[in-house]
């Protein structure tokens, strides 16, 4: 669908001509800031949910508006309005203006320069041409399908999001581009019952997709997760705690990254010295084997990205490279701070926010161990691979996330089945800890949000697997 947009339906699919972008640009420097940009943003969002066999919400959101920062020095200017008139756009840009304003100096004329970048979400259906209709029909599909493959199920939830944002920006370097943006998220869990004892389990899966992306196979993926998940779940105990060896699955324990190194990468945390990191640029961090990157070119994933929220093509950027802390992640304010190119990371909820180095989809290269030759050598552990959510205490480093269910090892092998556990660490010290990295990368399909000063962007994880040779594993 971004092929099919152009520079003259864009500005007309927001009501503005090139005139308005640059008036607005020179309002918004009218006060001597060093930099300016302007995005727009035009969002439909759409849910159905389904409970107790039938749906029981369905609802449609739009959203429209522009926000327009002023940058100058270490101050920031942001000021957004709900509509596209002229008159509207220049208030906010000399609000913003006057909030970032220092003495006057001259600014440089500002030229139109067209940039187009490559497209990593193609839509073969786009979500604004389907029916409620025929969304509910895979909601309804995933439902049966739940309760068809175990007789204890008693009771299944389902519900299917999809968004579809148009985007416009342009900046004071003269910078035009814009986007399209879907995306799309299946979620279904059930509660089932064994002997009176109650359990649930969940799924999802999220990617930048249109509609093309329900089909037979995702509905059948999904409902058996959720199904296995639950059933485990009978079988699990809480494990004794203490520090141990953690084998951390492929997939979803990209977490570890996210939760305990990515967000004390992100440069605005460095560049203020509160990240545990802010000294360690170019030092030896950890093994030598682990490259550690952060990629918004990975095709129709949740976190992909053509471009930032400031006009910034997106790229892979090795956070860490043979073991050494090769870059942070940049918005263009840390990246003029420590004088290198912007990372492609700015990004921001929506026109409301000012933008903030943010992840993508972070993620560990693989190794060269298969998985059964880790697990093999660890005497007494846990083997963890499905998570629930996380934090970090940026200073410190220390953090820890939930861990749904898992298994112990012992001798070597996988035994009984564990859940509920929480696992506690420090990021630098598990990083430099992981001993053993696997051939198995995998990139996690789920739903995750990522939060930071009260923003919410969609992002991704993953990871081979890895021993981590000390955790601290909160059980009985």
């Amino acid at each position: 669908m971004i092929d099919s947009l152009n520079r003259q339906n864009i500005l007309q699919h927001f009501s503005v001509t090139e005139n308005d972008l640059l008036k607005v640009i020179n309002e918004a420097l009218s006060k001597g800031g060093d930099y300016a940009d302007i995005f727009f943003e035009h969002t439909f969002s759409n849910n159905i949910s389904l409970r107790d066999g039938e749906v029981n919400r369905a609802s449609s959101n739009i959203d429209f508006g522009v926000g327009v920062r002023v940058v100058s020095g270490d101050q920031t200017g942001y000021a957004y309005v709900e509509n596209t008139g002229i008159s509207e756009l220049l208030k906010a840009a000399k609000t913003a203006a006057s909030i970032a304003s220092i003495p006057l100096k001259a600014a440089s004329p500002v030229e139109i320069k067209e940039s187009r970048f490559k497209n990593y979400y193609k839509i073969e259906k786009p979500w604004l041409d389907i029916s409620a209709a025929d969304k509910k029909a895979f909601v309804q599909r995933l439902n049966d399908r739940i309760f068809e493959l175990d007789s204890r199920v008693i009771k299944a939830s389902v519900s299917l999001n999809d968004s579809t944002s148009y985007v416009l920006f342009f900046n004071s370097e003269g910078i035009l581009t814009w986007d399209y943006r879907p995306m799309s998220i299946m979620y279904g869990s059930c509660t089932m019952d064994q002997d009176g004892k109650l359990e649930n389990g969940s799924a999802s899966r999220a990617y930048r997709k249109g509609f093309e992306f329900l089909n037979d196979d995702l509905i059948e993926t999904l409902a058996k997760e959720s199904v296995a998940q639950t059933s485990l779940m009978f079988e699990a105990v809480k494990p004794k705690g203490g520090e141990m060896p953690v084998v951390m699955g492929a997939g979803s324990s990209g977490i570890l990254l996210h939760e305990a190194i990515g967000h004390t990468f992100e440069a605005d945390f460095n560049r203020k010295n509160v990240s545990i990191f802010s000294d360690r640029l170019g030092k030896q961090i950890c093994a030598a084997n682990i490259n550690v990157v952060d990629d918004g070119t990975i095709e129709n994933a949740r976190g992909a990205i053509n471009f930032d929220d400031e006009g910034v093509e997106s790229q892979k950027t090795y956070i860490v490279k043979d073991g050494v802390l090769e870059s942070y992640l940049h918005d263009r304010i840390s990246a003029r701070h420590y004088n290198v190119a912007p990372t492609g990371n700015g990004r921001r909820q929506s026109f409301r926010y000012a933008p903030l180095p943010r992840m993508r989809v972070t993620n560990m290269e693989q190794g060269e161990t298969p998985e059964a030759d880790i697990i093999a050598s660890v005497k007494q552990g846990v083997y963890v691979d499905n998570f629930t959510n996380g934090q970090v205490q940026i200073g410190a480093g220390d953090f820890t996330f939930f861990v749904k269910t898992g298994y112990l090892i012992e001798d070597g092998k996988l035994t009984q089945p564990i859940k509920d556990i929480n696992i506690i660490g420090n990021g630098p010290k598990a990083l430099a800890d992981i001993t053993m990295v696997g051939n198995n990368l995998k990139i996690d399909e789920g739903a995750w949000t990522c939060g930071k000063d009260g923003q919410g962007v969609p992002v991704g994880q993953g990871l081979p697997s890895i021993l981590v040779s000390k955790l601290t594993v909160g059980g009985e």
